[in-house]
């Protein structure tokens, strides 16, 4: 049994309230400050209970002078690491839906100051059906604030909501695709094409750091004046491993890569993107094309679906799922695992599709089988050129990529 040791009565006192307030779910958040233990950058600490993968866990957000990192710990290890900073740490604040506590302390004495609320059953109970949905991007995480997302007070600005609920939904995509991919590798090699103002590159780096993992991000865009931004960015918040480089899927080759993001890459960009990820045997791909551009000139309707592809619009529907069909069964031909789902769409494009491929084998040969059910849809729709197609069998030069949307 857990037994800590205190300096002083009412310090004993106080643990023993957090204690009590997670057994009778009534704790909101617990503020440890004025730290003077061994990290000497550390100003605070902020423990608060969230749910991951159906397991309460208490998720501590440590408040450094340069940077915010968050760790997450089973309820037992959470308690014992409360014990353990509370110990190092002069103040304290508990917020519980029964009561607010405060300790504070120094060398000779230490006081602590109880406020009791009237216990309402059915507040507890409604406060807990309520509670915030897990966010997988801590709201008060500085680069936030530096990219708009965010006020000084940390609460999310209205106009950015979207944004914010889409970093969150592309974080868990990757979280969830992560757990099934070589999860015990420390360093990530990770390249975001594209990566516009940073806002997911940024949210990425966050958290794989609060992982305990060595991010190594680079985030690839066209624009300089976005690379200059995100890039003194990441120097103010500290992120050292995260550099952004001016150029495109053309101009920057990383020599590894583990996981290859490419959101709103234009039209056959997203073919050269891909081609990267699976020349490098990348881990994961994760990709929400737009723009498709190539197939709809090449489209001849099949007899049969004629009366329906009469209307452009519907031909244009049509070339899309087959062009980003084509995409996804190479993908599987080689060794990827590869669903089409759903995405948040981005502030630019009404697109909401994303591929995600996740490397489940190496091949010696892409898989027979699905290279002719790709001939199959080939045929059927009369499509000559598909530039993945041709990347893969080093039968289109690099130069033919690009777009102006």
């Amino acid at each position: 049994m857990f037994a800590p040791k205190f300096s002083f009565e009412q310090e004993q006192q106080f643990f023993l309230d957090i204690q009590q307030s997670i057994e009778n779910k009534s704790f909101d958040r617990l503020i440890l400050s004025q730290y003077k233990g061994e990290m000497t950058d550390l100003e605070k600490m902020t423990f608060r209970i969230i749910e991951l993968q159906g397991q309460a866990t208490l998720s501590c957000l440590y408040h450094h002078k340069t940077q915010d990192i968050t760790k997450n710990y089973s309820m037992n290890e959470g308690i014992e690491k409360i014990a353990e900073l509370l110990a190092q740490s002069k103040q304290a604040n508990l917020f519980a839906l029964d009561q607010e506590a405060q300790l504070k302390k120094n060398k000779k004495k230490a006081m602590l100051n109880v406020q009791k609320r009237q216990p309402l059953s059915m507040e507890i109970e409604q406060r807990q059906h309520n509670r915030e949905k897990h966010r997988y991007v801590e709201q008060q995480s500085p680069f936030l604030k530096h990219l708009g997302i965010t006020d000084e007070k940390g609460q999310v600005i209205p106009s950015m909501a979207r944004k914010w609920k889409q970093i969150n939904k592309f974080i868990e995509i990757f979280s969830n695709a992560y757990a099934q991919i070589d999860a015990s590798q420390q360093e990530l090699n990770i390249v975001d094409f594209g990566s516009g103002k940073g806002y997911l590159t940024f949210a990425l780096y966050d958290y794989l750091q609060a992982q305990q993992k060595t991010p190594l991000i680079t985030g690839v865009e066209l624009r300089s004046n976005l690379v200059e931004f995100c890039q003194k960015v990441a120097d103010d918040v500290g992120f050292n491993h995260l550099d952004f480089f001016e150029g495109d899927v053309r101009s920057y080759q990383p020599e590894k890569l583990d996981v290859m993001i490419a959101l709103h890459a234009c039209d056959i960009a997203t073919d050269f993107a891909i081609h990267t990820g699976i020349r490098l045997n990348a881990s994961m791909i994760m990709c929400a094309p737009c723009c498709h551009k190539e197939l709809r000139p090449q489209l001849k309707s099949p007899e049969v679906l004629q009366p329906m592809l009469q209307f452009g619009i519907h031909a244009g529907q049509q070339a899309e799922m087959l062009t980003d069909t084509l995409r996804a069964l190479l993908l599987k031909a080689y060794g990827y695992e590869t669903k089409v789902f759903e995405f948040v769409s981005l502030e630019h494009t009404s697109k909401n599709k994303m591929i995600l491929a996740t490397k489940r084998k190496d091949i010696q040969q892409p898989d027979a089988k699905i290279l002719q059910q790709i001939q199959a849809l080939k045929t059927m729709y009369g499509i000559q050129k598909q530039s993945l197609e041709l990347l893969l069998k080093d039968q289109m030069p690099i130069e033919n990529v690009g777009c102006k949307c």
